[in-house]
């Protein structure tokens, strides 16, 4: 069964590390047409706040557009960067500074298990806590990881709290980013896939509860600007001491 027709979404979320193999070759030009992409995930990074010779753990760092993001703003940092796709890995592993980072292929819903040595100063997750298949599980481990008084950043679309904001997001997706990824990956059921998931990820109050339930303390969301605005957020919480 593809991506594409499974009916749970579930189901579809256990297909994304394959059906990110088949995009990573073209997955930068994609994101090359959002002016906004690399810029936020540079908001993002440096609302950690960390030391600049922190110990970072990059949570489905893809193609490691994330993990350069965490390079320039900490130039000095311990970079770990794990993905479950192969394929978006290897694109990662080709970049010029890929030799300063610890890569490991494997499942964000349990680093530990893949390689991933805590504890960490900062915990950087873009577009990933979407698509684990037990989010609360996923937060447990992750809350492990982090070093006491350690800030983690979830770097992701959210919409369900507004209506401006979910209309937006599925015209831009509709419009845009599907047509786009048909021209840059044809047959890829992924930009779909992408549309519904985030619009039916929880909205940024059910998403902060979340977090304060897993034992996170100071909470707080920060916004993007441009066209984001509103859609992807810094997702900002802290271990307590």
């Amino acid at each position: 069964m593809s991506l594409q027709t499974s009916s749970s979404l579930d189901e579809q979320k256990r297909r994304v590390p394959t059906a990110f193999n088949r995009v990573a070759r073209r997955y930068d030009l994609l994101t090359g047409l959002n002016p906004g992409y690399r810029r936020h995930l540079g908001y993002s990074a440096s609302r950690l706040a960390l030391r600049d010779d922190a110990k970072i753990l990059d949570l489905c760092c893809g193609t490691g557009l994330s993990t350069a993001a965490l390079r320039d703003t900490y130039p000095r940092a311990s970079l770990t960067a794990l993905d479950a796709s192969e394929g978006m890995l290897l694109r990662a592993q080709r970049k010029r500074w890929a030799g300063e980072v610890r890569w490991l292929l494997g499942d964000a819903m349990d680093p530990a298990a893949a390689g991933a040595e805590g504890p960490y100063d900062g915990i950087l997750m873009a577009y990933g806590i979407r698509n684990v298949a037990d989010a609360d599980t996923c937060l447990a481990n992750l809350f492990d990881l982090l070093a006491p008084g350690g800030t983690i950043c979830f770097h992701e679309y959210s919409v369900a709290d507004s209506l401006r904001s979910r209309a937006l997001w599925n015209f831009v997706a509709g419009a845009v980013i599907i047509p786009a990824g048909v021209v840059t990956s044809p047959g890829s059921p992924i930009y779909r896939y992408l549309r519904r998931s985030v619009v039916e990820f929880d909205g940024v109050k059910a998403f902060e509860s979340r977090l304060r339930r897993a034992g996170f303390t100071e909470v707080r969301t920060l916004p993007m600007d441009g066209w984001q605005r509103g859609i992807v957020h810094s997702f900002l919480a802290e271990r307590p001491r």
